[in-house]
């Protein structure tokens, strides 16, 4: 396996966005739920307005993070040359927002090494991460009337929600309902709900539900995370981070707004951040693709593939 070495500007930027996550959980504000009124603002994942192509990983908590400060009312963004592209320009005096894209490289003298099958295995890598510049699209003018940023309608929360029944179908995912309580258990592969009748509201099922399944993608069949550490570990918080985000974004992907705020583990993943400047960074990487895995078992195809973050 390749030798992995991180630059300091990378780790710079892994705390300076770990930082800002810490302050909002300190805040009370769980990052990765949709901090905004469904009846104000489209819904959906953050979206490149030009391309349709959906933002992931660590890039959702930041841009919707901004979206809430910032009052915008929609989730489409845009570089500086892509307004301009598309025919408009950003307003002058805008600010914009900062998003990652993570990769790593083979510095010159590793690849001028003679190359073997075992030398190649071994060879030193470094990863960085490139900074990139967005706005909103509500920071721009003279941009077509339609651009493709996604997003659902918010549905009533006591309605059935039929894209979601779907999904939790089609997955194939073998789901008890009954009793009190929601758990997935790894060793018989089974999702277990309570009846929807019992929840005070009962959109909340269906956040419930898209949490559990999150949980089921980590299974060795599929995603194949590590879902062994006892509860109260550091492994059993990072796996609960990413099933809590893969439900949020599947949840917003969807159009189903949930009226909790989970935050039972706030206090876990508080000591893990604090850790571990890239255990964001890594969870988020890993629910956007837990979410795309769910995502994909939609009939109507409406799926596209999202801006990758690997940390």
């Amino acid at each position: 396996m390749a030798k992995d070495i991180t630059t300091k500007t990378t780790g710079t930027l892994y705390a300076e966005v770990t930082d800002r996550i810490i302050a909002q959980l300190e805040a009370g504000r769980v990052p990765w739920v949709q901090p905004w009124d469904g009846s104000k603002l489209e819904g959906g994942l953050p979206r490149n307005a030009g391309t349709g192509r959906r933002y992931s990983g660590i890039n959702v908590l930041i841009l919707w993070a901004t979206v809430f400060e910032r009052g915008f009312g929609t989730q489409g963004w845009l570089t500086y040359k892509q307004a301009q592209a598309l025919g408009g320009n950003v307003r002058k005096g805008e600010t914009g927002t900062t998003i990652c894209y993570a990769d790593r490289f083979t510095p010159k003298d590793e690849r001028d090494k003679p190359m073997t099958e075992a030398s190649d295995e071994h060879r030193r890598q470094v990863a960085f991460l490139k900074r990139f510049t967005v706005f909103n699209v509500d920071q721009c003018e003279g941009l077509p009337n339609a651009l493709s940023v996604g997003g659902g309608a918010f549905l009533d929360e006591r309605e059935t929600i039929d894209c979601a029944e779907a999904l939790m179908t089609a997955t194939g995912a073998q789901i008890g309902i009954g009793g009190d309580k929601a758990f997935y258990m790894p060793t018989a592969d089974r999702i277990q709900l309570p009846p929807q009748q019992t929840f005070h509201d009962q959109v909340n099922y269906y956040r419930t539900a898209l949490h559990e399944l999150g949980h089921w993608t980590g299974h060795p069949t599929r995603l194949d995370r590590d879902q062994k550490g006892a509860p109260r570990s550091a492994s059993y918080a990072r796996e609960e981070l990413v099933a809590e985000m893969c439900s949020a974004f599947t949840c917003a992907e969807l159009g189903i707004v949930p009226t909790v705020r989970h935050a039972d583990y706030i206090g876990a993943w508080l000591d893990v951040l604090r850790e571990d400047s890239r255990a964001i960074f890594r969870a988020a990487s890993q629910a956007s693709k837990a979410a795309d895995y769910l995502l994909a078992f939609r009939a109507d195809g409406a799926d596209d593939a999202g801006q990758e973050m690997v940390a």
